[in-house]
């Protein structure tokens, strides 16, 4: 059988003691889809990189890479214009990033086509209609003329799709290709790649963190740990009976919606401290264009010490709500309550002493921290700015916040840089509860994180709400994630509440066919459950 990829005995080292890729060997037959799974840092990507020839400058490899029977390790730039698109292409984790967002869809699809042969304008045209056709976008002649900002976020993964198909390649680099989705989109691209490699034959190595969708979509399974192949297997083999310790933890690691909770919902929803009453967010048209409606007459209680999920897809309203409470954008009608006084009417000194009672903890901890401040520094600086307590005081308060999130106090003088992702998402709890607040606004808090380590952030953020007794706005498009840290759940809709409920409850019996639909597009750890056949999220 033809080998799309067979990686042998792979090195990748840099000036560092530890070496990025220290003996992986796999391989990916024309037609297969193999997931290549890890914790950051265990290789994967860089395992990619080398297969595709963009390896960092100071980088040095070893061992062999063949992709499509030709060994490229030793492949000058020159040589790899003719070999990427053309043998190997990758699907990237970010299209909006991916894209050239000055540059129409037909033009940067054009661009791939002529880089590898000699086409016309018109037979160029043509071809990347039928790209987009092979990806499924809707509209194709119409979408040619569009930029990637008019696209939704599955239709620019589609694009992309279709520019790394450009060339025929033998072979798909899919790095994380799902991880910025909603899980309706989600479930979409997963089920083209599949159709894809069908359709075509080429080999897909699937670079993820997250087990749903390797069972949902892979042949076969190589774990990688601090850049060495630890197991690998049929992907029916490997989830019922791992042989590793380490793939045993991954796997328990997934969170899921099925199973009986640890405790049951105790929450008081009779005497909140949010209260949402017919709250409607208008954001101002651009350029002429009409005002757009992010939330529509949103009513929602959250009781003390009550964690409440909020999810949707994107363009739901989820962050809206978050920033809505937090007085961060105006409210065009209804009343947001915190401990029975209007935010949105609130101004001047009384909104300042409002939004000390509400923390949020953002998405991506390497963004919102400041990198010129130490930890303790940017613990520190809520109390400083609202200056609570004295400057012995304030340093106390950071010892116990850093012991509390379970980092050491020496913590205090690193820099964000020398943090992992798991740490520095840490020290964005310990900073959000600095100021001791009431309610804590939680913006997608775990998905950039590896599954164990989300796994270990979810498990300190109860821990953290039991001990501090904060109430909680948990926003997520993750549902098995929400479910996991949960009291009651609200799902919303291109602005609109459509269901609320217990989340046990919610989840096991959805009322309405939206909500059905997303949890029957959440991908479940198991690969002998039917892989396709499930209903569409209405549209």
């Amino acid at each position: 059988m033809t080998r799309a990829l067979e990686v042998t005995d792979l090195h990748v080292t840099f000036d560092y003691p530890r070496p990025a890729v220290a003996g992986i060997s796999l391989h990916v037959d024309a037609g297969e889809i193999v997931a290549l799974v890890g914790e950051s840092g265990s290789g994967k990507t860089m395992t990619a990189r080398a297969a595709i020839g963009l390896l960092p400058p100071k980088a040095k490899a070893t061992g062999s890479v063949k992709v499509d029977g030709l060994e490229v390790l030793d492949l000058d730039e020159h040589e790899w214009t003719s070999v990427r698109g053309a043998r190997v292409a990758m699907i990237f984790q970010e299209p909006q990033t991916a894209l050239n967002p000055v540059q129409t869809v037909g033009w940067q699809l054009r661009q791939a086509l002529t880089r590898h042969g000699r086409l016309s304008r018109a037979e160029a045209r043509r071809r990347a209609l039928e790209l987009l056709t092979l990806v499924e976008i809707p509209d194709p002649a119409t979408r040619l003329g569009h930029y990637p900002h008019q696209l939704s976020g599955g239709q620019k993964q589609r694009v992309v799709i279709a520019l790394a198909l450009a060339g025929d390649p033998a072979l798909l680099l899919a790095d994380e290709p799902t991880t910025a989705l909603d899980v309706s989109v989600q479930r979409d691209i997963l089920d083209l790649l599949v159709r894809l490699r069908d359709r075509t034959g080429a080999g897909i190595l699937l670079i993820t963190h997250n087990l749903g969708v390797v069972a949902e979509i892979a042949d076969r399974v190589v774990v990688v740990q601090l850049g060495e192949t630890i197991e690998t297997g049929d992907v029916h083999s490997l989830f019922a009976a791992p042989r590793e310790p380490y793939t045993r933890r991954l796997l328990a690691a997934v969170p899921r919606l099925t199973g009986v909770p640890e405790s049951p919902p105790t929450a008081d929803v009779d005497d909140p401290i949010l209260e949402i009453e017919d709250v409607t967010v208008r954001h101002p048209g651009r350029f002429g264009s009409r005002p757009h409606t992010a939330l529509s007459e949103i009513t929602l209680d959250v009781a003390p010490g009550e964690v409440l999920g909020v999810v949707g897809e994107s363009g739901s309203g989820k962050t809206t709500l978050g920033r809505a409470i937090g007085g961060l954008v105006p409210v065009a009608d209804g009343r947001i309550l915190i401990d029975g006084e209007d935010v949105s009417t609130a101004r001047g000194a009384r909104l300042r002493a409002l939004r000390r009672r509400i923390a949020f903890v953002p998405q991506d901890p390497t963004a919102s921290l400041n990198p010129r401040l130490r930890i303790g520094e940017s613990i520190r600086e809520p109390l400083d700015i609202q200056r609570i307590g004295d400057r012995a005081s304030r340093d106390r308060r950071v010892s116990e916040l850093l012991d509390a999130v379970q980092l050491p106090t020496s913590f205090a003088a690193r820099l964000p840089h020398e943090l992992s992702g798991g740490q520095r998402q840490r020290v964005a709890l310990a900073r959000a509860l600095s100021a001791s607040p009431e309610l804590l606004i939680a913006d997608e808090p775990t998905s950039a994180l590896d599954v164990s380590v989300q796994a270990k952030v979810l498990e300190l953020f109860a821990d953290l709400q039991s001990e501090f007794g904060f109430a909680a706005l948990f926003i997520s498009h993750d549902l098995a994630v929400v479910r996991q840290v949960s009291d009651r759940v609200a799902v919303l809709r291109s602005g609109r509440l459509v269901e609320t409920g217990w989340a046990d409850d919610l989840f096991a019996s959805p009322v309405t066919d939206y909500t059905r639909a997303l949890v029957d597009a959440v991908p479940v750890p198991d690969p002998d459950r039917v892989r396709a056949g499930r209903p569409a999220v209405p549209a």
